[in-house]
């Protein structure tokens, strides 16, 4: 990622909801390849400074590092986020395993994520897009074939001490059909 990490703390005034904090979300892609994943779950830490760290219950299936990346408001209650990791390809056979080849890398998956903070300050929605891009930086994919690629939307609950914020009431949306319903 070229890119500047942005101010977190632009905009907005003294009464603006924050990112800062652990998150857990559930994110339901409608199209692409996460599209046919419907138990997707991420851990953030939103950093303060515009930094974060992402990471999947799938991350190690197969076997990725965590995703990296920069976050920004955008409104008071609004933020966008843009994480990428590294995927990797499956060993072409036994052999593979035994030279010390293993799982190779296959270029980076790109997250831009739109948050949209609820006025509690305890959960957010959001929407999101993926693109792969291979080793030469090229888009392949969804995101290469299709107008609105590899997208989605998603619920999360802010992690507080020692306990699940939200877990009285985890309350969020999905797109379903084209439509938000709630969930």
């Amino acid at each position: 990622m070229a890119e500047q990490a942005p101010s977190s703390q632009g905009g907005g005034g003294p009464d603006a909801l924050d990112l800062v904090g652990q998150w857990r979300a559930r994110l339901q892609f409608r199209s692409g390849e996460f599209a046919a994943v419907d138990d997707l779950e991420l851990m953030y830490v939103f950093n303060a400074g515009g930094s974060m760290t992402e990471s999947s219950h799938y991350d190690a299936a197969p076997p990725v590092p965590p995703a990296y990346g920069i976050w920004r408001r955008i409104g008071a209650d609004r933020f966008e986020a843009k994480y990428e990791f590294y995927p990797t390809s499956a060993p072409t056979g036994l052999e593979d395993l035994t030279k010390g080849s293993g799982w190779l890398p296959a270029g980076r998956g790109v997250f831009s994520e739109t948050i949209t903070v609820a006025a509690e300050g305890e959960t957010y929605a959001s929407t999101i897009r993926y693109e792969v891009l291979d080793e030469a930086g090229k888009s392949v994919g969804a995101a290469a074939t299709r107008p609105d690629g590899a997208s989605g939307c998603g619920s999360d609950a802010r992690l507080l001490a020692f306990g699940l914020a939200g877990a009285r009431a985890r309350r969020g949306w999905a797109e379903r059909g084209g439509e938000r319903v709630e969930v």
